[in-house]
């Protein structure tokens, strides 16, 4: 959008990031550093901010050999074609992540690769090399900030550097970026920003940085550039393809606007505007008398899920396979006896809740919406393959196969396609510098992260996370400089009053009231921000009252615990209570709050 005469700037900082996630994060710290004024703004409310930074397993792909580690990466993307000079810069930038972490991030990265025995990490430690036939692999790794996985680690350091530069970043939640603001020759010269309910413009002097994250919660974008109806998001849901709609209003080229990480498997289904939950280590679901079935009610996966993020071979190329609208799991009563005599968690309990009884194929047919003759053929030709030792359809590996009772009752649960994230936008340069359709640079216009990632084609994990480190640093350094071509279209700074009053930064002290007995507790341990409690204590100083101040968990699983564990720590008037099973992070960061108020009793 262009400024009208009539209109003019609200701020004016020396540069502005849209998305505060790990990219986001990443080029604001790498901006203030460099001497700017930051304004840094998400659409997601506090403590829900990170975009799928927060949700990722937390690994970050690097590597130790430069030529080894481009011919990995040249490989990957083949038979596709990348700008050299930007894969040049990507593949310099991983090989000195083990540098970057000590220098930027607090401390010696953990190797997935030289660890292999840590069992902590073990779920994820094939990805430190997802590809081990490709030249080049042996030099690849993955890099984390501790030997811990899904616990947010990386996030927490990545959020806490923008909290300690609060005098040169300014932060705004819940605050969408509406449109990018453009001078007459193409250069982008401000944002405009929508805060509860109002619309301001905002000059940034050198630069901005587009850090959104992908379209995976726009379902008209995921037909569009995916070609899918039903996929269900693993991380953020607040990657709306905000970021894919200010680069097309400005002239900007795209790229990659078709690659997706599917995350790895077939999941359990979910409502709308539900998360996707990690069933990688739900060890039963991959085994046993169980099938998935699609749309017509035949076999098209391997059950025992021998994928790369998603991609199944295909030919001499792992490629991503064409969702199912509305998949279902079939498994006969030997494994329903099976799955529910194990000690499952609180998220296995509410998912087995789910699974529908029919007495015949028939009636399993019509309960799954298939042709019965079909499927029956589907079971019979399964066990078939039992027999022989080989699964001749998919795949999947003999020991991991029993046959399937045909007398009945049978068992249905949904399911459903994932999507980790996507990696289409803005086409970028070496400089993270976003080229408009004729390949010419967008002046001040910057993007970094999985909002036009690098990538193409086949993908290694935590490749994503080392784009938000490498091209985040990039982009937030160059959009700090101060440029010779300064343009300001005319406008002024508007005189603040009560309507047009710019906010003030969402990053400030906070501080909470006590009583007699009453003491504050903190824990920053879980998935979301800071837990805060305050603990009203009786004679004895054992809690007599729990108040959650402050908390951003996952409403389906976290604040869930966080209920019952309050519940359970005041009726036994301790904070020594069991974790609540499926939500361990979120227990943990909770008993931690209330452990150290009562500390101060």
């Amino acid at each position: 959008m262009f400024l009208k005469d009539n209109e003019s700037w609200n701020a004016t900082y020396d540069v502005v990031v849209i998305g505060f996630g790990g990219a986001g994060a990443t080029a604001a710290r790498f901006a203030a550093d460099k001497g700017a004024k930051v304004l840094l703004v998400d659409s997601a409310p506090e403590g829900h901010e990170g975009g799928n930074t927060r949700y990722c397993g937390q690994i970050v792909e690097a590597g130790y050999d430069y030529e080894k580690l481009k011919k990995y990466y040249q490989k990957m993307t083949a038979p596709l074609d990348l700008d050299e000079q930007v894969l040049e810069t990507f593949v310099k930038g991983m090989v000195n992540l083990p540098d970057y972490f000590e220098k930027y991030l607090g401390g010696k990265a953990f190797s997935v690769k030289n660890n292999p025995g840590n069992k902590n990490v073990a779920m994820l430690a094939y990805m430190s090399a997802e590809y081990p036939e490709f030249e080049g692999a042996d030099t690849n790794d993955d890099l984390l900030v501790h030997d811990q996985i899904f616990d947010a680690a990386l996030w927490k350091k990545l959020r806490q550097n923008v909290l300690d530069r609060s005098d040169k970043i300014d932060v705004l939640y819940s605050t969408p970026a509406k449109h990018l603001i453009q001078d007459t020759d193409k250069t982008i010269i401000g944002v405009q920003i929508e805060n509860k309910g109002k619309l301001f413009n905002v000059h940034a002097k050198n630069g901005v940085v587009l850090a959104l994250g992908g379209f995976e919660n726009n379902e008209q974008m995921v037909q569009d550039y995916l070609g899918e109806t039903n996929l269900l998001p693993y991380g953020t849901l607040y990657n709306n393809g905000d970021g894919i709609k200010m680069a097309i209003e400005v002239g900007a080229d795209l790229w990659h606007m078709n690659n997706y990480e599917p995350g790895g498997t077939v999941n359990l289904a979910a409502p709308k505007g539900q998360r996707a939950h990690n069933i990688m280590a739900w060890k039963a679901l991959f085994a046993g008398s169980l099938i998935t079935v699609g749309d017509d009610g035949t076999r098209y996966v391997a059950e025992d899920d021998p994928t790369r993020h998603g991609h199944r071979y295909n030919h001499g190329i792992w490629r991503i396979p064409l969702a199912q609208v509305h998949p279902h799991m079939i498994f006969d009563q030997n494994k329903y006896d099976e799955l529910f005599s194990a000690e499952n968690d609180e998220f296995q309990k509410e998912a087995l809740s789910k699974v529908v009884k029919s007495e015949t194929i028939a009636d399993l047919a019509q309960e799954i919406k298939v042709d019965p003759a079909v499927l029956e053929n589907t079971l019979n030709t399964y066990n078939f393959f039992v027999d022989r030792g080989v699964d001749y359809q998919c795949g999947r590996k003999p020991e991991s196969m029993t046959k399937i009772s045909l007398t009945g009752p049978f068992y249905s649960l949904a399911q459903q396609h994932t999507m980790l994230n996507t990696q289409g936008g803005p086409r970028r340069n070496k400089n993270a510098e976003v080229l408009d359709t004729d390949q010419k640079v967008l002046p001040h216009l910057y993007a970094a992260g999985e909002l036009g990632h690098i990538g193409a084609n086949q993908y290694n994990g935590g490749g994503d996370m080392a784009d938000c480190l490498i091209f985040g640093k990039i982009a937030g350094e160059n959009a700090a400089k101060i440029k010779d071509d300064q343009v300001v279209s005319g406008a002024s700074v508007s005189e603040n009053n009560a309507d047009t009053a710019f906010p003030e930064s969402d990053v400030k002290e906070e501080s909470y009231s006590t009583a007699e007995n009453q003491y504050i507790g903190k824990s920053s341990s879980g998935m979301g921000n800071e837990i805060i409690v305050r603990v009203t204590v009786d004679s004895d100083k054992r809690p007599s009252n729990i108040e959650v101040l402050k908390e951003s968990e996952s409403p389906d699983y976290g604040e869930k615990a966080i209920k019952k564990m309050k519940t359970e720590m005041l009726a036994k008037k301790t904070a020594n209570v069991d974790a609540v099973s499926g939500a361990s992070a979120s227990s943990r960061a909770f008993k931690e709050a209330v452990e150290s108020a009562l500390k101060q009793a």
